[in-house]
């Protein structure tokens, strides 16, 4: 849902009253992870996707009855359903979608309580779309399962802990799943959570969907060199915030690098000192030149980041391995290097090297192989979710 923050929370400031459907959980090969969501407003605008066009018309139908009833439901879709193959779902997944009524501001009843109004899932659901679409880092956690008194309940929970609303059952279950929300918005994840309804791990069980709206995550590209200009832009079509780092300033250039959102002059590892930076952070070291590549890798591969490739040939690869070692790092460290960078494509372009790169930070993010998908069987929707990526904000310095 918050993927589509910046239209809904438009709705919500003209007080246009819609339905969300959202995906809150998945198995086998479905198109959408949970958190994909369609909306649908009283004129019949939609806007999103719960299934890539597998079940959008069923799904948008189920809005418009939201709407009419106002009441939140729970429907589930797979391959074995009757209902789910008419509609078109026939990849062989099964996905659950709830749908939630939302009247927003400008829309309330008269009479309303304004304090009760405040802790409704609604009013707690456009809180959430408003400080996602201003680019703040929040997380909404909603009940998907449990219960059916408190289906659609909802939490809106900040970086520092505070929150806003109410699951609606014991007073402890809304003080775990404020802890809960926060782990996951700390790594920027989307994901199902599950405790007891009194808010411990044991009791009547407690489904929660909690959807994280973080900054962009970034990619520091350091050499300023022409397959950077073909990476910035791949590392924007990802949707990174991207920045190139060079100390050279002759190169280090808007005109060479119009697409980037930053770009420093400076020495890479003095830069990347200087940096906060979280689990989510790609770093590619382009420069292959040991004066710069060692200082930068030697702190680089000591973070918790998502990502650290370097730029070479397998000559360049050995001995900066040697020089890295020389310089103490151990070799549970350096078997964090991905080099040479990217995957095997065959590339020999800046923009077919640029893929091979983004193809390489996509399998690492999402453990996938790299192999073909024709003859294996693996997965092809796939989430591993790595230890770095549960971890908070760091700092480089």
């Amino acid at each position: 849902m918050l993927d589509i923050a910046d239209e809904l929370h438009r709705w919500a400031r003209q007080g246009r009253p819609f339905a969300v459907a959202t995906v809150v959980a998945t198995s086998g090969s479905a198109p959408r992870q949970p958190g994909a969501a369609l909306a649908v407003d009283g004129d019949g605008t939609a806007v999103g996707s719960v299934s890539g066009g597998c079940v959008e018309g069923a799904a948008y139908e189920l809005c418009q009855e939201a709407l009419r009833t106002g009441e939140t439901v729970l429907e589930r879709f797979g391959y074995s359903d009757e209902d789910a193959f008419a509609v078109g779902l026939t990849c062989g997944g099964v996905i659950d979608i709830l749908i939630t009524p939302v009247r927003p501001y400008g829309a309330e009843e008269p009479g309303r309580d304004a304090a009760a109004e405040s802790e409704a899932p609604a009013a707690v659901i456009t809180t959430a779309l408003a400080a996602a679409a201003s680019g703040e880092a929040a997380a909404v956690a909603r009940v998907v399962r449990g219960p059916a008194h408190l289906l659609g309940h909802a939490l809106f929970v900040r970086p520092d802990g505070t929150a806003t609303g109410t699951l609606g059952g014991h007073p402890d279950l809304d003080r775990t799943a404020v802890h809960e929300t926060r782990a996951l918005l700390d790594a920027g994840r989307t994901a199902t959570v599950e405790i007891g309804a009194d808010g411990s791990r044991c009791g009547e069980p407690v489904t929660l969907l909690v959807e994280s709206s973080v900054p962009a995550p970034r990619m520091i590209v350091f050499g300023a060199i022409d397959f950077a200009a073909a990476l910035v832009r791949a590392g924007k079509f990802l949707g990174h915030h991207v920045t190139v780092c060079d100390a050279r300033p002759v190169f280090a250039t808007r005109a060479r690098f119009p697409e980037a959102d930053e770009i420093v002059v400076d020495w890479p590892h003095r830069y990347l000192e200087t940096q906060d930076l979280d689990a989510r952070t790609v770093l590619c070291v382009l420069t292959h030149d040991a004066k710069f590549d060692v200082p930068l890798l030697e702190r680089a591969l000591r973070l918790p980041v998502a990502y650290v490739g370097a730029m070479g040939s397998r000559r360049t690869h050995l001995d900066r391995l040697d020089r890295l070692r020389a310089a103490g790092l151990t070799e549970l460290e350096l078997n964090r290097l991905r080099s040479p960078i990217g995957l095997d494509l065959g590339a020999r372009t800046p923009e077919e090297t640029a893929l091979s790169i983004a193809a390489e930070i996509i399998a690492n993010r999402r453990g996938g192989t790299g192999t073909p998908l024709t003859g294996a069987h693996t997965p092809i929707h796939h989430d591993a979710p790595t230890a770095l990526e549960r971890v908070g904000p760091v700092s480089a310095a």
